[in-house]
């Protein structure tokens, strides 16, 4: 009896052993995704196959205007000794070379990829897979969208071309493998791996508005921007933007823009050349755990008005200062982020629905959504009714008599009695910064402002008119 009992044991322990043998020789495969088969041992190998075609090396130069970092001592007595009373120049130029990624997105010549790598660009050199290289005249920017750091170029070539196809980048999960393909530090067509880190990652470059990135391991290094982020079907799901690094190089932490949004805005470039963005006429804020107490409610979720803008949508549709919005469409808002990106993707014209609580009670608002276009103009008319200063863009005529590039807002009409009259700012006067962030033009500081609560004190980088020197100026929001 014990003799038979060892033999089937004997026998069972070794078709146990098979089962594993043969189990661990077979190709692994997960389950169908995208209707077909992903074989786990050669599937990097698939993905850089099918995707490095698509894939595109950018060498762009751009000319700055850089003001002279001397200019401020010129008068001054020991400058003089020294140097003598010779009139400096105010500003000089210089040029400045990058590298960075690209994909092309049709057969047309279309390429995707990060709006820092192209705008601005002089020149342009893109270089293909297959080695056919484009440069000058043959390379034009179709346009940049640098709210979400994304641009479009065009090879102006009747060929046709390999392009990328995109997956959904809604449905990517944690701990999913990906690729990343690019050109970092110029070695063309580098593939690397990794997984998915994180997702809705923000607050990590400037401007932070419409960001939600991707988190991931997979190596990124400076000429990877622009370049793909891709499943392990060759799908697109993220373009890589940026790093988080101590040294400069790589150190486990890149992001990508979702591929969901980079295709929206890649459409609406090559269709205009611009983004048109929704718009209903508030600004939120986050729901501290003290708001919600003075709320009578524990629950943060949600985005708080903080303002409406008088003949704005949603100030027609009857939103007040002090809602707090649960839910649009009916799905949930968790943060102000996840409301302003739902907002800025929805089709103009349509009309949506805000599930809002007001004094405890829970009720449904239908709001027509505008354009941003139309944000831009009543937002700085709200500020400058607020604040009692009007600004407009700065021109190449007024950079180059300050010495300054085109960024900035110029002052072209302050109230003598308004917090800005007050401070000193003066009509002619350059506001380079407010609250430390640079203005890259009245958008902005329309932008920044109205985000301002009364009281909150907001710190200027102002450039006078008269001595053409910088300075500080501190003053309280009303």
């Amino acid at each position: 009896m014990r003799s038979k009992g060892y033999s089937k044991s004997r026998r069972l322990l070794w078709l146990t052993a098979a089962v594993v043998l043969i189990a661990w020789a077979m190709p692994a495969k997960s389950a169908k995704s995208a209707d077909r088969d992903v074989n786990l041992v050669t599937a990097i190998e698939d993905v850089a196959k099918r995707a490095i075609p698509s894939v595109v090396h950018i060498e762009v130069t751009e000319k700055q205007t850089v003001t002279n970092p001397l200019l401020p001592f010129q008068s001054d007595p020991f400058f003089q000794y020294f140097f003598g009373n010779q009139k400096m120049p105010k500003q000089f130029e210089r040029e400045i070379t990058g590298l960075g990624s690209g994909i092309i997105v049709d057969a047309q010549g279309h390429i995707l990829t990060n709006s820092h790598v192209v705008n601005g660009a002089t020149k342009m050199s893109v270089v293909l897979s297959d080695g056919r290289t484009y440069t000058g005249k043959s390379v034009k920017v179709v346009g940049v969208d640098t709210k979400t750091d994304l641009g479009v170029i065009q090879i102006l070539d009747r060929g046709s071309f390999p392009f990328a196809v995109f997956g959904d980048s809604d449905k990517i999960n944690v701990g999913q493998w990906v690729v990343a393909i690019g050109h970092p530090q110029g070695f063309d067509q580098t593939v690397t791996q990794g997984i998915i880190s994180a997702k809705h990652r923000r607050g990590i470059t400037d401007p932070s508005s419409y960001q939600d990135f991707i988190q991931t391991d997979a190596a990124i290094n400076p000429g990877n921007s622009g370049g793909p982020l891709l499943n392990l079907n060759g799908e697109v799901i993220g373009v890589n933007a940026a790093i988080v690094s101590e040294s400069g190089g790589f150190e486990g932490i890149g992001f990508a823009i979702p591929g969901n949004m980079a295709l929206r805005v890649s459409k609406q470039l090559i269709a205009s050349g611009k983004v048109e963005r929704g718009w209903l006429g508030l600004t939120i804020q986050n729901r501290t755990p003290e708001v919600a107490s003075s709320f009578g409610v524990s629950d943060t979720k949600g985005a708080l008005v903080a303002n409406v803008l008088k003949g704005g949508p949603a100030g027609n549709a009857g939103i007040r200062q002090g809602d707090v919005i649960l839910a649009y469409d009916g799905k949930p808002v968790n943060n102000p982020d996840d409301f302003r990106n739902e907002v800025a993707t929805a089709p103009i014209g349509d009309t949506i629905t805000l599930s809002i609580l007001r004094n405890g009670i829970s009720q449904d608002v239908k709001i027509k959504v505008a354009s941003d276009q139309e944000h831009g103009r009543a937002l700085l008319s709200s500020v400058a009714e607020r604040v009692g200063v009007e600004v407009k863009p700065v021109g190449q005529k007024d950079a180059k008599k300050y010495g300054l590039d085109t960024r900035g807002v110029l002052v072209s009409r302050v109230e003598t009695k308004g917090v800005f009259g007050k401070a000193g700012v003066e009509p002619g006067d350059i506001i380079l910064q407010l609250n430390q962030k640079d203005l890259a033009g009245p958008e902005d500081f329309g932008e920044v402002l109205s985000l301002t609560p009364p009281e909150k004190k907001v710190i200027l980088t102002v450039v006078d008119h008269r001595s053409q020197r910088a300075s500080v100026v501190q003053l309280t929001a009303p």
